[in-house]
This record gives structure tokens, C-alpha cells and sequence, in this order.
């Protein structure tokens, strides 16, 4: 049987992550989602006393107090049912088998244990998907990969079902960060590890099409004081290894009222008067 072909190369995506690391790593996404990460662990009425971290910046995530990191390959260095808290920091939008991770993060957890996944969804960096595509048209008379796809709220909270997690949840937050032109954010995103890792990408973009790309996105997204706007989405991904202990939606029919009677109206059947 012949495997499809991988959205990603692992090798370049090691290489820029390398190259990150190597000139300063810009990880203040990486912060600011395991900020966020606190703030949901606070709300949820349970102590973790074994967690663990999925990821190739552990050192943002300090945070949270993992006993144990690991890097996000596709097969996760973590033993089976010994964990109540599993962290995917923001690399899953990155992996060819998100599918894959998050199963492989259910199987690491205990029953009852909790697994949280943070990544980058589609609104992210919207506006120089647009700039780069308006360029490619213009200049080359054609589009190639430039931007890694992303998923949106409701597909990627379907993968948690996918994965067999209980009361799966997912919701997304906005971070929009400015720069003094588009050449500063993609040096930054140079800094954050965030190459174009495609494995359909062509060679580097022409001269010519990066002016254009360049020119469009000042034209169209410049701030009154001229700086230039850059959009992060950030999705969560919760949900729950399943226990005997979790609450159970009902069997249909087996309500005990009457829905139109706690909301006060009329029920209707469907049939004319």
C-alpha cells in the first residue's frame, strides 16, 4: 500500500526551529498561550500531579509545572497511563497526523486525566496569506503553498471525538500583534520557528513578487499610524480521558419534562391547526 504524501517536512521544520533557536527565539506566543493555559487549569476543579508537555519550547511553558517534556515527533515518547495532564504547546498546527498526537496523548493519560492542546488556527496571519497570494497572481500568473493550512474552531474540535476524548471542548482566542513594516513580522516569524515547512513549497519567492506582497499588504491593512497588523488565532483543544466517573448525556426519551414547559411556550408538532 503506497502512504500518502505528508503535508510537512519534518526535516525543514527541525531546521527552522534549529535556525530559531540558534539567532533568539521569538516565543512570546508561546508565553502568552501558557499564560492562558494557567488561567484554564485554575478553572478546572482538579489538582494534577503528574503532567507532561508536548512541544519543542518547554521553556515557555514552565508555568504549568510539567514533570516531563517531550518533543512533538510523530510518535510521542510518553508511557501509556501515566499522566493526569498532557500539554500540546502550539505545534499541532505543524503535525502530519494531528489525529495521531491526540490519541497518542489520550493513551498517556490516566482515566479522568486531561489533555489540552494549543495551536494556531485559520484566522492566523490572514492578512499575509491575502498580500502573498494578491503578489504570486499579479507577478507569476499563478499561486503556490507559501502559508501552512489551518483549521478552524468547529473542524478541529471534531478531532478531539475523532481521537475517543470525553467532553471534548474547543474555543479559540485573537492576539493581534503590530510591526513597523510586513519585513519585521517575517523576521519574526523566522525567530518563532514558523518557516514555510510545506513539502509542495517551491524555492524561495522572487524579488519582485515579495515587493508586490509587500506593497499590497501596506496598502491594505496599514494602521493610521502606519504600522501593519498581524493576526494569531489561537485554538484550544480540551478533553478528557474517558472514566466511569464522567457525567453521561441521557438516552433520548428518557427526559422527565417537557422542554416547552421550562421555556414557557407552546409546543408545537409540526401539524397544522
Amino acid at each position: 500500500m503506497v502512504s500518502p504524501p505528508k503535508l510537512f517536512d519534518t526535516q525543514a521544520r527541525a531546521a527552522y526551529r534549529a535556525r530559531a533557536r540558534a539567532g533568539g527565539v521569538a516565543d512570546f506566543l508561546h508565553r502568552a498561550a501558557a499564560r492562558q493555559l494557567q488561567e484554564r487549569l485554575q478553572d478546572v476543579n482538579k489538582s494534577f500531579t503528574k503532567r507532561a508537555f508536548v512541544g519543542w519550547l518547554p521553556e515557555a511553558w514552565q508555568g504549568f509545572g510539567p514533570k516531563i517534556s517531550v518533543p512533538d515527533d510523530e510518535t510521542l515518547a510518553l508511557p501509556e497511563g501515566a499522566f493526569d495532564l498532557v500539554v500540546h504547546g502550539l505545534c499541532l498546527h505543524l503535525s502530519n497526523d494531528p489525529v495521531g498526537q491526540l490519541v497518542q496523548m489520550r493513551r498517556a493519560l490516566k482515566p479522568d486525566g486531561l489533555m489540552i492542546a494549543a495551536l494556531f488556527g485559520g484566522e492566523t496571519l490572514h492578512e499575509l496569506r491575502h498580500a502573498l497570494a494578491q503578489a504570486e497572481a499579479a507577478v507569476e500568473g499563478g499561486l503556490s503553498p507559501r502559508v501552512a493550512p489551518m483549521g478552524d474552531v468547529r473542524d478541529l474540535g471534531a478531532l478531539l471525538q475523532r481521537a475517543g476524548l470525553a467532553l471534548p471542548v474547543a474555543d479559540a482566542t485573537t492576539l493581534t500583534v503590530t510591526y513597523e513594516t510586513p519585513l519585521h513580522l517575517m523576521r519574526d516569524l523566522r525567530a518563532m520557528g514558523e518557516g514555510n515547512a510545506l513539502s509542495a513549497r517551491r524555492g524561495t519567492l522572487r524579488r519582485e513578487t515579495l515587493q508586490k506582497a509587500l506593497e499590497i499588504y501596506q496598502a491594505e491593512f496599514a494602521l493610521p499610524d502606519g504600522r501593519i497588523p498581524a493576526t494569531f488565532e489561537i485554538i484550544f483543544l480540551t478533553g478528557w480521558a474517558p472514566s466511569a466517573t464522567q457525567p453521561k448525556p441521557l438516552r433520548p426519551g428518557s427526559a422527565t419534562a417537557r422542554l416547552a414547559d421550562a421555556l414557557g411556550t407552546e409546543e408545537f408538532n409540526g401539524e397544522p391547526e
